[in-house]
């Protein structure tokens, strides 16, 4: 019997993440194995899941209207983009994605020509706003790149100012959602008074902390602009609200 040699050939390919374009072990056929094919002949209900897995994933990869949502924390939800461009919450982990670029979520007012990366003018070296890794592997550290030299110092001072208030602001944002998090696990304990009112203030924190880490980017690239006395007059004022809070 065929069967066994098919169950044995199908299951590596799942296991490979290599079905949805799999074709018919001989080498002149071309012919690609159904869906009622495939589940008829595995008898093992893990790997038809990983299979109906890697189908969605195709069909979500081939939908230009769907994509999956970004949390870094892990979220296997599938979002519409429905023309909303900018971002959407995640209904089931609230993560809030950006949809025009690739970084990991929205990052209001920063655009997101801002968030894509720095480049170094001489060497071409690509490296993260947020933490300065290369994108292209086997590079020099950022702060030792000699490319740099001939920058103006107030260049790079200038720069690791507003990456350092970036910075803080984010790991604000992180005490933010931990303190959130403490929060939500004690509300349920027995005698303890009704905590919402701390729980929300929290999510408030996050959110402008988060507003603030991605204003630094803004301002940074757009220092030169009429507009920025009154951005950076908000900015302030908000991160004084935000450290009052």
């Amino acid at each position: 019997s065929l069967q066994p040699c098919w169950r044995e050939y199908l299951t590596t390919r799942i296991e490979q993440n290599m079905v949805v374009n799999c074709t018919c072990p001989i080498s002149e056929c071309r012919a690609q194995p159904t869906t009622a094919f495939i589940c008829s002949i595995l008898s093992s209900q893990e790997i038809i899941a990983k299979y109906e897995k890697a189908l969605l994933r195709r069909y979500v990869e081939c939908c230009s209207n769907l994509t999956w949502c970004t949390n870094p924390q892990g979220c296997d939800q599938i979002l519409l983009k429905d023309g909303l461009g900018y971002g959407a919450a995640c209904s089931k982990c609230s993560w809030i994605s950006c949809f025009n670029c690739n970084f990991p979520e929205a990052h209001y007012p920063a655009s997101c020509s801002h968030m894509s990366r720095m480049t170094c003018a001489k060497c071409n070296h690509g490296f993260c706003w947020r933490c300065l890794k290369p994108w292209r592997p086997n590079h020099k550290d950022y702060y030792n790149c000699s490319a740099l030299v001939s920058k103006a110092a107030w260049q790079e001072k200038r720069f690791q100012d507003y990456n350092e208030r970036c910075t803080f602001h984010h790991h604000a944002r992180q005490f933010a959602i931990s303190l959130r998090n403490s929060i939500s696990s004690i509300r349920g304990v027995p005698k303890i008074r009704n905590l919402t009112f701390v729980h929300d203030a929290c999510k408030v924190l996050e959110q402008a902390r988060k507003v603030l880490a991605y204003s630094c980017v803004y301002s940074y690239y757009n220092q030169d602009t009429e507009s920025m006395d009154i951005v950076e007059q908000q900015t302030e004022s908000l991160e004084l609200l935000t450290n009052a809070l």
